[in-house]
């Protein structure tokens, strides 16, 4: 398989405090250097708590972000910056909350019609055609077309988002969240439909949760996300039923399942270290039962285990 989506050093860093002359007064890096790939039709997963830099990743790739360092490249070219319309014809965002994704004041062909104007420059024939084709795709009625957002449920409204982002004709889709404002039943139905959807339109997939069963059920291979890096990069059944690093292992076990009793991890930091004063060394140091003295003065880097999963840490599991 050939490399659609490629990672170099990609970064972020916020300032905090900003001033009318001079530097701000600190910064913030949201997303520290992360180096992936993901091979055509795969379906990487990303996962994390709260915070840890999952959707500024995210909006990084489609543009809506500039990062501080780092390249991205589509199929070996990479994007530039300044060229909005390239990133909407090579990839596209499926955002975490439908109803207010989609602008209240237009209809849905209008909404629908906008990347298929100003990316493709169809004429009315050639949109609706592309349109219907789309619908179809997704299972909504033609009669949709007409009407205004706030008239759809979470699951119908969500389905438009996907149609839109496939309007673009991209091929590579970063899934924020999809399903998480979503009953549970609309759930299943929607990550279905974007099932059938990869294999009928050839997609690759970047799917953003922090719902581990989800991830599991939709994922080829996962990344977890702890403090804006990355820390383990696997198979995901392998990740998930056999976690090397300690925080993928928390995770696991932190994860409601039925008939088993909500427990917090005793006896050691639960949050996230503060971000204006970053640990010296391993950021999940603070709360991990394995720490040594290498791992409070040195970043662990991301290295190759005897199974094949990618950890960042001095004494993996």
């Amino acid at each position: 398989m050939s490399t659609a989506l490629k990672l170099t050093d990609l970064s972020k860093v916020f300032p905090v405090g900003k001033r009318l002359f001079g530097p701000p007064k600190a910064q913030v890096r949201a997303v520290q250097p992360v180096t992936l790939s993901v091979e055509a039709g795969e379906t990487l997963g990303i996962v994390g708590e709260s915070g840890c830099g999952k959707s500024t990743l995210a909006r990084m790739l489609v543009g809506l972000l500039p990062p501080s360092t780092g390249t991205i490249e589509i199929d070996g070219q990479p994007l530039d910056n300044a060229d909005p319309a390239l990133f909407g014809r090579k990839i596209q965002y499926v955002f975490q909350d439908p109803i207010s994704s989609l602008n209240p004041r237009k209809t849905i062909r209008q909404i629908m019609e906008a990347p298929l104007r100003h990316l493709h420059g169809m004429g009315p024939s050639e949109r609706a055609a592309r349109i219907a084709e789309i619908f179809a795709a997704v299972n909504l009625r033609p009669e949709f077309l007409d009407r205004y957002p706030h008239e759809f449920s979470g699951g119908q409204a969500q389905r438009i988002g996907i149609a839109r982002a496939l309007a673009a004709d991209a091929r590579i889709l970063i899934l924020d969240e999809p399903v998480s404002a979503l009953d549970v039943s609309v759930q299943a139905q929607v990550l279905n439909l974007l099932a059938d959807l990869k294999q009928k339109f050839g997609l690759t997939y970047l799917f953003i949760s922090h719902d581990l069963a989800v991830v599991e059920a939709v994922s080829d291979r996962v990344a977890v996300l702890y403090f804006g890096s990355v820390v383990e990069v696997g198979p995901a059944d392998q990740v998930f039923a056999k976690p090397r690093h300690p925080y993928t292992k928390l995770l696991s076990e932190s994860a409601p399942v039925v008939g088993r009793p909500l427990t917090a991890p005793e006896g050691r930091e639960t949050e996230l270290p503060d971000p204006l004063n970053p640990p010296k060394g391993c950021a999940f140091c603070a709360r991990c039962p394995n720490a040594g003295p290498e791992c409070r003065d040195q970043v662990p880097p991301l290295t190759q285990q005897d199974d094949g999963v990618w950890t960042a840490c001095f004494h993996p599991l």
